[in-house]
């Protein structure tokens, strides 16, 4: 095999990213072309890329290790584990391993400490890759960061789907759905697919996300915006990403982004309107969303990274994501 070191994706470019992320394990948006491309434009300005390229002699893209420079001792992965929920090295599926060697070599001992963060616990980067380092040279440490909860399988229909949960699960979630439409029988649940329609409610999500908590708020700067308005619209366009609205006549009070690859809705991002609180406005639109990935034939939920009570209200279980960093043997 054989490594190359590039400073630009556009060495890669998208047809050959994006074919060889078709062929992973892990086919989630955070780790296509699109994600990483719309990342770098916002969050990369002058600071150095690291993109690791793992070929066959032929020239047959294998592997590729998208790193950017924290400082002169720290590279971590491009995508960021503020905005990707999952990272890891993007590797045709059954590689792994022999990616993982091929790098570590190349890399040397005295290479820059590897901060490898958002990689799922099921990964051979989390498995492996200790083994791998350690006959290099180097320490590998892998330490839990944060756990997904995940309904998987999804059920058949959502009658099946409530017939699972809880007895006090299943009651308050129908409890809360009822009293909304009680409450506000004029609220109604709104799905943007198309791009244009994505980008039209994209303001109407901004502006309850930065209502809903201070350090939403916070979270959402100038940059961040522009990061969200450039990836959520260009990922609709490629059908991987919708944005659902609890819609009412005073106007939206709750909204949700999702993502979607490979039979799985992911739910990535969500807002609220504070003062309707107490009418469940998120619970209720969420509950719409699980229903919908069902009726769709999807095979798998995922609440993504962040173990808020109200997703274990939907019955999940809960699937590690770690943080795996690569440093010179003590």
């Amino acid at each position: 095999m054989k490594v190359d070191l590039h400073d630009r994706p556009e060495t890669v470019g998208p047809g050959a990213w994006n074919a060889l992320h078709a062929r992973t394990r892990l086919r989630a948006p955070f780790l296509g072309w699109t994600w990483h491309d719309e990342w770098v434009r916002a969050f990369a300005a002058g600071r150095r890329l690291e993109l690791w390229q793992v070929t066959e002699d032929d020239g047959t893209l294998v592997a590729l290790l998208p790193l950017v420079a924290i400082d002169a001792a720290t590279s971590r992965f491009v995508g960021g584990a503020d905005v990707s929920d999952y990272l890891d090295l993007i590797c045709v599926a059954g590689r792994e391993e022999e990616a993982w060697t091929a790098l570590l070599a190349a890399r040397g001992a005295s290479a820059p400490v590897w901060e490898l963060h958002a990689v799922p616990g099921g990964s051979p980067t989390v498995r492996a890759l200790p083994g791998l380092a350690a006959a290099a040279g180097l320490t590998v440490d892998v330490a839990v960061e944060e756990r997904c909860p995940i309904l998987d399988p999804l059920p058949s229909s959502w009658e099946t789907y409530l017939a699972g949960l809880t007895g006090k699960q299943r009651h308050e979630l129908t409890r809360k759905i009822r009293r909304l439409d009680r409450e506000a029988p004029d609220a109604r649940v709104t799905a943007a697919v198309a791009p244009a329609d994505v980008a039209r409610r994209l303001d109407d999500f901004l502006a309850l996300h930065r209502l809903s908590r201070v350090g939403k708020a916070r979270f959402m700067d100038d940059r961040m915006e522009g990061f969200f308005r450039g990836v959520i619209t260009a990922l609709a366009g490629e059908q991987s990403a919708r944005i659902w609205l609890l819609d009412a006549d005073r106007g939206p009070i709750a909204a949700f982004v999702t993502l979607e690859w490979n039979g799985t809705v992911g739910l990535y991002n969500s807002g609220f309107r504070p003062e309707c609180a107490a009418l469940s406005p998120g619970l209720v639109l969420l509950a719409h969303v699980v229903r919908d990935a069902i009726e769709r034939g999807k095979q798998r939920f995922d609440f993504l990274r962040g173990e808020e009570r109200y997703k274990y209200d939907f019955g999940p279980t809960s699937e590690e994501v770690c943080a795996v960093t690569i440093r010179p043997a003590s």
